[in-house]
């Protein structure tokens, strides 16, 4: 898959999940939003009104340590497809 058909699947995917409206399970949303900030190298950091959330966000963020943007925008579309096919 070239680059810019990554992109075009990766946004795809992003509009699937911010159009979603049950809630998600909140380990997913924590992996989604790890890939999320490495595929788009946003550098903010958390910013939860809660200290858990950002620990967890953070958390997230540590786990996906060393992803190119490329690999995180696959894993993106991975778990957004596996979580539109079996709901888990």
């Amino acid at each position: 898959m070239t680059t810019e058909e990554l992109e075009i699947v990766f946004r795809k995917a992003v509009k699937s999940v911010n159009d979603h409206k049950d809630p998600f399970p909140a380990d997913l949303l924590l992996r989604l939003y790890s890939f999320y900030k490495i595929a788009t190298n946003d550098q903010d950091t958390p910013r939860s009104k809660t200290p858990l959330i950002n620990a967890f966000k953070t958390n997230a963020l540590f786990q996906t340590q060393g992803l190119t943007p490329d690999e995180a925008k696959e894993h993106y579309i991975e778990c957004a497809k596996h979580y539109f096919l079996y709901r888990k």
